[in-house]
């Protein structure tokens, strides 16, 4: 278990990155959904043992990890969400070098060449292992990075923002992957693609402006508004008049109309709305307008998908 108790970050200026967080994380994979500012990042490199907060615990199977760092390194293993490699490498050689930087030891009377290729064919990237990185699409970087993070078979996993940029085919590869690592290990999954978590989580928390949004899951999040969404078709002029009058959850550009979802908690929509399943994007747009407004952040309107 993950337990963190009361996380506060104030970096110089002052700004408090993150206001007093506290969960419980437990085996399996776990999504911490925001926008863009919202702390994940800080929150991650925390847990990681590479930042230290201001004040509250971070705990793994109680080890403290504030407290002494270095004791979780050996535990973990992190994809931030930037990584640095080596254009001229091969996969493999790039691999090797990780390995060495982290002291990684094969097992047995295995060579770190014999590792390095078992690692290489988890992630399904023994095709390219001579292949030099500058040849590498970003999905194949992505697994490469997810091979140096599961090597020494950590008990923590973090993956930061994993799926940006990553074509569709990339993201699925990448879905099944990150699933079958969660299996036995607690995996955090820093996102602001509400997509990945409906796809992998089966518990997620919502954060903004360093603060606990929610801590739910898919399924709870979407119950929580059956028979309040309606969606509809409108004009440009009725869609400005939609977002005035109407809690307007997404506006979709759908063959050259705009389809417009509304939540309509009295269960009366507009003529023509017809009443349709809640989605997760509904609710993630609903959960930071709500938080927005009990904070008086009229600002602080999220876009789903919107860059972390």
């Amino acid at each position: 278990m993950l337990s963190i108790r009361d996380l506060v970050k104030v970096y110089p200026g002052p700004v408090c990155a993150l206001q007093g967080i506290d969960l419980d994380v437990p085996k399996g994979m776990f999504g911490l959904l925001g926008p863009n500012g919202a702390g994940k990042t800080t929150l991650m490199r925390i847990v990681a043992g590479l930042l230290e907060p201001t004040s509250g615990s971070v705990t793994l199977d109680d080890v403290d990890i504030v407290a002494d760092p270095s004791a979780v390194w050996s535990k973990l293993g992190y994809l931030p969400q930037e990584f640095g490699f080596y254009p001229h490498l091969t996969g493999a050689g790039m691999l090797a070098y990780l390995l060495k930087l982290k002291g990684i030891q094969p097992p047995g009377g295995m060579s770190l060449k014999d590792l390095c290729a078992e690692l290489l064919e988890r992630v399904n990237l023994t095709f390219a292992a001579k292949r030099k990185l500058k040849g590498y699409s970003g999905g194949m970087k992505q697994r490469l990075g997810i091979a140096q993070a599961i090597a020494g078979d950590p008990r923590l996993m973090i993956v930061d923002e994993p799926t940006a940029g990553l074509d569709p085919e990339e993201r699925l590869r990448f879905y099944r992957i990150l699933a079958e690592l969660a299996e036995d290990r607690i995996v955090l999954l820093s996102t602001h693609i509400v997509e990945d978590v409906a796809v992998l989580c089966r518990r997620f928390a919502v954060i903004r402006a360093g603060r606990l949004v929610a801590v739910t899951s898919p399924a709870e999040a979407r119950s929580a508004l059956d028979g309040t969404i309606f969606e509809g078709r409108a004009t440009h002029d009725e869609l400005a008049e939609l977002q005035r009058t109407r809690c307007v959850t997404q506006s979709l550009l759908i063959e050259g109309q705009n389809i417009v979802r509304i939540q309509e908690p009295s269960g009366t929509p507009p003529q023509g709305f017809e009443p349709t399943a809640p989605t997760l994007e509904d609710a993630y747009l609903l959960m930071m307008r709500n938080s927005a407004a009990k904070t008086g952040d009229a600002t602080a309107t999220a876009t789903v998908g919107a860059p972390a």
